[in-house]
């Protein structure tokens, strides 16, 4: 955890930015009474400050809250009941430490049952998930008590390599080929077991319940399990200048915020890629952003699936690391141009629909021995009025191999080097 947990506070000293370690409470896009200035009502967290509450006025306001963690959408889901999460750092160590046990049972020639996937019908962050699983196989290897050892990915996907995107279309050497081959082949090769179309009910001790998209439902033993929540909004509330909630008006029942996006219901034949939002400016108040998971997407990206029973098995649209990073820089841009010149400033925009993404997914750690999926799309959400297979299949490719280690590798340690805004940082790229 070391490697990867740093204190902010002599970061943001050294750029001149003044940071609060705070939890947002309530938003007034209006301003109050006394102020009509944009304000936030914040908590500190920070030790020795704990509690304490402050009112902070704004001209500007980026929403990038990250995601709430919902374990409690699924009973007994989460690190409070009887699975595993690597969702935040403290969770990672306890997961890690978990694993470490297992393998040495394992040792000992006992059998063991691992299950590593989502936690509820709705989840995002597949390819979380999937690098997850497939590190804890190459340990297993690593270990040498694989052959001990049931893995088992369970995932609300209706197909492997769908990833919350719709899945994609590769173009290698002259051929087509899709995710869902390129995927269900690596899963094949390390003899894990995928259970599809997964919405998990319930999970006790040693046990997790599940429903399929066919409406059966099945119950599986486990010895270790690491399930991901489902993500919502942060709990913000928002009211006018009179104090009246308004609460519904800047944000979506999931607790994202809404923006320039077309949240018309509608048909998934319908869906375009002109739903989505080009600016991630709040659709009330033009002096507000949300960026990465903190807005409101206009609908899934893969196709909406309910079982018989009316359970939505669905994932959510994935806000990863590389887009969440450009709408971040694209509202900070637009603030810079308003700023210079006006509020008539020609916004930057940053629309998923049109930004290309790279992921490196880790499928085990070691310099010699390690490997990684790497996969780039472009755009991440589909265009099928643009293209036949709804991306551009020049800039769309997947490969695996210890060359994507060694990528994912190089990569975190020039995150790390950015996110401590150490000298040249602004030339890393999100």
């Amino acid at each position: 955890m070391k490697k990867v947990v740093f204190p902010l506070q002599p970061v943001y000293d050294k750029i001149g930015v003044r940071f609060k370690q705070a939890r947002a409470t309530a938003l007034f896009p209006e301003g109050d009474a006394e102020d009509p200035r944009g304000t936030v009502d914040i908590e500190y967290t920070l030790p020795g400050k704990e509690g304490e509450v402050e009112r902070v006025r704004y001209d500007y306001l980026i929403n990038a809250t990250g995601p709430q963690l919902r374990f409690g959408m699924t009973e007994g889901l989460g690190p409070d009941g009887h699975s595993l999460s690597v969702c935040t750092a403290e969770h990672a160590v306890e997961t890690a430490a978990k694993l470490r046990e297992i393998i040495s049972e394992l040792r000992a020639g006992q059998k063991k049952t691992l299950v590593v996937g989502m936690g509820h019908g709705t989840c995002t962050c597949e390819g979380a998930a999937f690098e997850y699983v497939f590190n804890v196989e190459h340990e297993l290897r690593e270990a040498g008590v694989r052959d001990n050892a049931r893995v088992v990915f369970l995932t609300n996907e209706a197909a492997l390599g769908d990833f919350g995107v719709g899945g994609m279309v590769f173009r290698q050497e002259g051929y087509e080929t899709t995710s869902k081959q390129w995927t269900e082949s690596l899963f094949r090769e390390r003899g894990v077991e995928p259970i599809l179309g997964a919405h998990v009910e319930k999970v006790e001790e040693g046990r997790v319940f599940f429903e399929q998209l066919d409406g059966s439902r099945h119950q599986l033993d486990f010895d270790f399990a690491m399930l991901l929540p489902p993500f919502g909004g942060q709990p913000i509330a928002a009211y006018d200048r009179e104090g009246k909630e308004i609460t519904s008006e800047l944000f979506a029942p999931s607790g994202f915020m809404k923006v320039d996006a077309d949240y018309t219901p509608k048909p998934y034949e319908e869906w375009k890629a002109s739903d989505w939002p080009r600016t991630c400016q709040s659709a009330a108040y033009d002096n507000i952003w949300a960026v990465g998971i903190a807005f409101a997407p206009p609908h899934q990206i893969s196709q909406p699936r309910k079982s018989p029973n009316g359970t939505v098995i669905t994932p959510s649209p994935p806000r990863t690391g590389q887009p969440s990073g450009e709408m971040g820089k694209a509202a900070a841009l637009s603030i810079v141009d308003r700023i210079k010149h006006g509020d008539a400033a020609k916004p930057h925009e940053a629309s998923m629909a049109k930004l290309a993404a790279a992921c490196v997914a880790s499928a085990g750690a070691g310099l010699r021995s390690g490997t990684a999926a790497s996969m780039v799309m472009m755009p991440i959400v589909p265009d099928k009025e643009k293209y036949p297979t709804g991306r551009d299949l020049r800039y769309t490719r997947g490969e695996i191999g210890l060359g994507g280690h060694w990528t994912k590798l190089m990569l975190h340690y020039m995150f790390i080097h950015k996110a401590k805004a150490r000298p040249g940082w602004q030339f890393i790229p999100e």
